[in-house]
């Protein structure tokens, strides 16, 4: 735990309670009443409203639309199975302002809905769950994919041998052994959309607010640091007590499990139903993942002369963009591909030793640790952000002019990911598997090299596809820190997306666009990775 507690100790405690001193200390001396103005705000308290029930809206929708497409990705056989995995995931390394933005296109005045059938969804509270559900629709399939996939189906044939029928074999085996990575899947998207920024800002209007809109609006907008900081301290106790919760209720239904090769439980589908689920799913992911991203690729094609790749050329120049960049745009792509490789490569050394540790069950700390490694994902990434510029300015961490500062806010999200990734599948493994081979002699690094990792090697390419991704899409800690002359991806795209002219908002789509197939080609050569039986990997 040392590694996982010093790093989440150096890089998020310090530079968020330094933010939060900030804002609530005046001359030397804390200013607690401020608390209390704040929360007697009508305004604030329909803000807290609307952003805890849009959360668990779109938490419920999300489970609802993504599960039955979880079961088809882990257990079912199809052409283009591993493509449309890596497609699903493209939206959740997209920009939160760019899916905003490609939903407005669908929904909002001279969309596709208003063209087809004059009917407009913008600046409703739909056109917000429906983006949330776009955005988070791969966390659910993966995460609950990935040990679904795994699970030994002859156990609930078993079931099924002894009287149960189809569904109450799955209830009684499967389900119980899902529910973990179920919870998780279900945390990760409440956090998300519990944070939701972008995705509001554009497609609510003023009329709705989330908490992180309002931090945003309170620290930038009217530079009121105080209620910013009253504001961020709710959202980290509302995250605090969702993951205490979260931690107890997901222990008490931990129990060892057996699991199998992925390629194993795969089967080509049988019979009317099977068939009738995996063309409800590929419909749906038509029209709810294929369709936003086509009209990314239709604007970024689209220019003031007809359909052409002006747009694409123009980014090869820094001047063409109205010197919104130092250098051409197109770098942003290398710059991003640089910093999510070494955001991957933290990530996975931080919570892979986190999610080992917590394996063990060591006591009430270990299982406070579990809880605590959420939290970046529910904290404001506006706080963060200047928390980082305002506190690693001084020797030992005077990291204001090195590249490992964007790497390493960006690693902060991805580590969650890997822990809750990784937990499910580690904690599944039966601990006498262990003790037999330090019976047999083997020590605990070879213990763990020749039992836990074969097991769990899947769960860790999917670990890396995730804090790839989120490494590939984090905006907003990155665009604080992000140096002019180094711009990533999705600061590229919001910069341009911010100034007036066709010619910025074709070079965004046009950005969005590259985006979006470098996410799609990463995640398909790592969905193509597969172990072999001497623990190498081959492609």
């Amino acid at each position: 735990m040392a590694v996982p507690v010093a790093f989440f100790a150096a890089f998020f405690a310090y530079p968020v309670a330094a933010i939060v001193g900030r804002g609530l200390k005046v001359d030397g001396v804390w200013r607690f009443g401020r608390i209390g103005e704040v929360l007697a705000d009508p305004d604030i308290l329909d803000v807290l409203w609307f952003t805890a029930w849009q959360a668990l809206a779109s938490t419920a929708l999300t489970l609802l639309i993504a599960l039955p497409a979880a079961y088809v990705f882990a257990r079912l056989d199809f052409p283009g199975k591993q493509l449309l995995r890596a497609v699903i995931t493209v939206p959740f390394v997209l920009p939160t302002v760019v899916v905003g933005t490609a939903f407005l296109a669908l929904l909002g005045r001279g969309g596709l809905l208003d063209e087809l059938w004059g009917v407009r969804l913008d600046t409703s509270v739909w056109a917000i769950l429906l983006a949330h559900v776009f955005f988070n629709y791969a966390v659910v399939v993966r995460t609950v994919g990935g040990l679904w996939s795994q699970l030994d189906p002859r156990q609930e044939e078993a079931a099924r041998v002894l009287g149960a029928g189809r569904f109450a074999a799955w209830r009684r085996v499967t389900l119980p052994a899902l529910v973990p990575a179920v919870a998780a899947a279900a945390l990760m998207v409440f956090l998300f959309t519990f944070t939701s920024f972008g995705v509001v800002q554009i497609l609510g209007g003023p009329a709705y607010s989330t908490l992180e809109v309002e931090i945003y609006r309170q620290t930038a907008q009217f530079l009121d640091l105080p209620t910013a900081a009253v504001l961020t301290l709710v959202q980290f106790a509302a995250v605090g007590a969702i993951l205490a919760v979260h931690a107890w209720t997901v222990r008490r239904r931990e129990s060892a499990l057996k699991l199998v090769d992925a390629a194993q439980t795969a089967r080509r589908p049988r019979g009317a139903a099977q068939w009738a689920l995996l063309g409800g799913v590929l419909a749906t992911l038509v029209l709810l993942i294929l369709v936003p991203l086509g009209v990314l690729v239709e604007r970024s094609l689209d220019g003031p002369d007809g359909y052409g790749l002006g747009y694409y050329r123009a980014l090869q120049s820094a001047g063409a963009s109205g010197g919104t960049f130092l250098v051409p745009p197109l770098e942003a792509v290398w710059n991003s591909l640089e910093y999510a490789l070494a955001a991957t490569a933290i990530a996975l050394v931080v919570g892979g030793l986190a999610a080992a540790a917590l394996t063990r069950r060591a006591g009430r700390l270990v299982r406070g640790f579990d809880a605590l490694l959420m939290l970046p994902l529910g904290v404001s990434a506006v706080t963060v952000g200047f928390g980082f510029l305002i506190t690693l300015d001084r020797p030992p961490l005077d990291l204001r002019t090195s590249w490992i500062l964007v790497p390493l806010a960006q690693a902060l999200v991805g580590v969650p990911f890997v822990v809750r990734t990784m937990l499910p599948v580690l904690r599944a493994v039966d601990a006498r598997l262990r003790e037999a081979a330090a019976v047999l002699g083997a020590s605990p690094l070879r213990a763990w090299r020749e039992v836990d990792l074969p097991m769990v090697r899947r769960a860790l390419l999917v670990a890396a596809g995730f804090a790839f991704a989120v490494s590939l899409g984090e905006f907003g800690a990155t665009v604080f820190i992000a140096r002019p002359d180094n711009p990533t991806l999705p600061v590229a795209v919001a910069r341009l997306l911010g100034r007036a002219g066709d010619l910025n908002y074709g070079q965004a789509m046009a950005l969005s666009t590259i985006l979006m197939v470098v996410c799609a080609v990463s995640l398909l050569v790592l969905e193509r990775m597969r172990p072999d039986r001497t623990g190498s990997g081959e492609f």
